[in-house]
C-alpha cells in the first residue's frame, strides 16, 4: 500500500509539473515563477511521502509487537 501511495503522489507531481510547463510555454507564467512552483511541488511531494512512510513505519511496528 505504501508503494501505491508513493506512486500516486508522484503521478500528481508529474501532472502538476506538466501543467506548469504548459502554462510557461503559453506565457501564463514566467520561467522563474514556473521554476519556483515546481520546487514547491517537489517539497510538498517529499513532505507527504515522508508522512506516508512515517505512518507505515508506525503501523509496521504496531503489527510486529502483536
Amino acid at each position: 500500500m505504501l508503494e501505491t501511495t508513493k506512486v500516486a503522489m508522484r503521478n500528481v507531481r508529474r501532472d502538476t509539473n506538466e501543467k506548469l510547463k504548459k502554462m510557461e510555454k503559453e506565457k501564463a507564467l514566467s520561467k522563474d515563477e514556473a521554476f519556483r512552483l515546481q520546487e514547491e511541488v517537489q517539497k510538498t511531494t517529499d513532505r507527504y511521502i515522508g508522512i506516508a512512510e512515517g505512518i507505515y513505519a508506525e503501523k509496521e511496528k504496531e503489527i510486529l509487537e502483536i
